[in-house]
This record gives C-alpha cells, sequence and structure tokens, in this order.
C-alpha cells in the first residue's frame, strides 16, 4: 500500500487491509471510482468522483479493478503543492 502524508499531516492512500488506517487518527474515506458492470456485462471504471476518465469496458472485474489502481496511482495519488 502507497502511503501518501502531506506537509500538513494530511494522508491518502488506496484503501487496502494492509494496516490499520484508524491508527493515524480520525479517517475520512472517499470512494475514487464506481466499478460496475454494462449493459453487455462487462465491466466499467467510473472515476469521475475524481475528476477522471471513464476507463473501459473490460472483460472481467478484475481488469476494471486493475485499471482503476493503475490510474488512481499515476494520477490522484500524488502530493499537492
Amino acid at each position: 500500500m502507497e502511503l501518501l502524508i502531506e506537509l500538513g499531516g494530511r494522508a491518502r492512500c488506496i484503501y487496502g487491509e494492509t494496516i490499520n488506517l484508524a491508527q493515524l487518527g480520525t479517517l475520512t474515506i472517499c470512494r475514487g471510482s464506481h466499478v460496475e458492470p454494462d449493459e453487455r456485462g462487462q465491466w466499467v471504471c467510473d472515476l469521475s468522483p475524481v475528476s477522471g476518465p471513464t476507463l473501459g469496458p473490460f472483460v472481467s472485474r478484475s481488469e476494471a479493478l486493475t485499471a482503476e489502481v493503475a490510474w488512481l496511482s499515476q494520477h490522484w495519488l500524488l502530493p499537492t503543492a
């Protein structure tokens, strides 16, 4: 798990259960995307909650989840100026 701690103490990460995040203090957990099936049974990753694009369609949910994590890691989980 990558954990970004900004200068003011705010921390961001792509949620996982690798560590108990509650040990860092009060949590605010926000959705980064919606991974849902489309009308053809393929999977789409909607990253609009973080002002991102829609990715897909993907044949499997696991492919969509992999693309979701890759996009969030490259475009969202970055230090802010």
